[in-house]
């Protein structure tokens, strides 16, 4: 999205967000985790690292749970491919014993909505103080900032926080926007909204306005590559600005007239999971096609378990209790 960085040092008891676990995954507050040059941190952002493959991030992709993904890796091989198997049915809307491109990127995209919610619901969880199911805009600055009281300006009134300042202003605005019926508090589809901004298209507006108000020192609506890097640029050095306006010219300026028009501006900010999805499609079809016939059959993807869930791995528990939820997306 999430992560769609900024140092999440700047957030005052931001680190208290998320808890190791045993399992590697890829929990990620949407509004906070940035990259360097502002944008979300994309859903895939942790599938490789320093040139290491993350498997962590295949299995999450087809399980749709981090929770399930953990305790399908204490699971016997044998076991994982049984529960596997029961997944690939479901999977295969056409019924012909293959997963297809098109089949594949369908799971997938919802498995990272199903991630989306369950990051949102344990985030709540840590928001909600009183535990009544809503999240208000104080019980969310208390736990986020640290700020006790919503009258409290003393955060806005330090002149070295600047970027909290920023945040904070940004958060208001997404949390306003999110709070749909105007109750002044969140229920969870609310929150899901709030913290994973990306998932829902009514925010993306006010995603847009914040990179803007930002960015476009100019104020034409546009974004060119003096305001693209931004102050910082002044104090790098060439192979530094030479990387960037590579990326700007060939990743984001889609169109190629030197300047980023909304669309493209809303591309850069926020990573679409379907380019993602189809990336990791890539990715499955490549490590266990072995046929190279464009297709993944049972057996192929039987196979190759410990690519799709991992070699010890699934408590189907959970998540079996959501697959008719898969009937009613894909």
């Amino acid at each position: 999205m999430n992560h769609w960085s900024l140092a999440l040092g700047l957030v005052l008891g931001v680190l208290a967000l998320r808890e190791a676990t045993a399992h590697t995954h890829h929990l990620h507050n949407a509004q906070k985790e940035r990259e360097a040059d502002g944008t979300r941190t994309p859903r895939d952002h942790g599938h490789y690292s320093n040139g290491e493959h993350n498997a962590d991030f295949d299995h999450e992709a087809i399980l749709g749970s981090v929770k399930d993904a953990e305790e399908y890796d204490q699971l016997p091989a044998m076991e994982a491919k049984r529960r596997l198997e029961i997944l690939l049915v479901k999977m295969d809307r056409d019924n012909d014993k293959h997963i297809d491109r098109k089949e594949l990127h369908s799971w997938i995209l919802r498995s990272f909505r199903m991630l989306s919610e369950e990051e949102s619901s344990e985030r709540m969880d840590e928001v909600d103080e009183d535990e009544d199911g809503y999240v208000t805009w104080a019980e969310y600055i208390a736990e986020t900032y640290g700020i006790k009281d919503p009258e409290d300006q003393q955060l806005l009134d330090q002149e070295d926080q600047v970027e909290e300042q920023r945040l904070l202003r940004e958060d208001r605005q997404l949390f306003n926007a999110a709070d749909k019926n105007i109750d002044g508090r969140l229920d969870d589809m609310e929150f899901l909204a709030f913290s994973h901004p990306e998932e829902s298209p009514d925010m993306l507006p006010i995603i847009l306005q914040q990179t803007l108000e930002e960015k476009d020192t100019n104020s034409d609506g546009l974004i060119d590559f003096q305001e693209y890097i931004g102050d910082k640029g002044k104090e790098q050095d060439r192979e530094w600005l030479l990387t960037e306006k590579d990326k700007f010219d060939n990743d984001h300026d889609k169109d190629g007239n030197g300047i980023l028009d909304r669309n493209e501006i809303l591309a850069w900010v926020v990573p679409t999971n379907e380019d993602i999805a189809e990336d990791e499609v890539d990715h499955l079809f490549a490590a266990a096609d072995d046929d190279n016939d464009d297709l993944l059959s049972f057996l192929e993807i039987l196979d190759h378990h410990d690519v799709f869930v991992g070699s010890e791995a699934t408590d189907y528990g959970d998540h079996l209790h959501n697959l008719d939820r898969f009937d009613d997306e894909l």
